[in-house]
């Protein structure tokens, strides 16, 4: 993550967006109040709300830690699909 103040991010504002969105890297504005924002991509805003809202369902979070220590041990099924 990239920590920025706040008149470095006014002034350098196109150059932070591309940085997050090419990177997908975060970027901490700090203010002088401790009221600091975190700029990131849309796109990883996007990936990061879907997963909170897969989570919040607790048979979805059960079924996909699942389905993800079953890849990760390898038990998976590969099912040719004719286009």
């Amino acid at each position: 993550m990239i920590i920025k103040n706040y008149s470095y991010a006014r002034q350098n504002l196109k150059v932070l967006m591309t940085k997050v969105n090419d990177d997908s890297d975060m970027v901490t504005v700090t203010s002088t109040d401790d009221k600091n924002v975190v700029i990131m991509s849309e796109s990883d805003y996007n990936s990061m709300m879907e997963t909170l809202y897969l989570q919040q369902n607790p048979n979805n979070a059960e079924h996909l830690a699942q389905s993800i220590a079953d890849l990760e041990r390898g038990k998976t099924i590969t099912k040719d699909i004719d286009v």
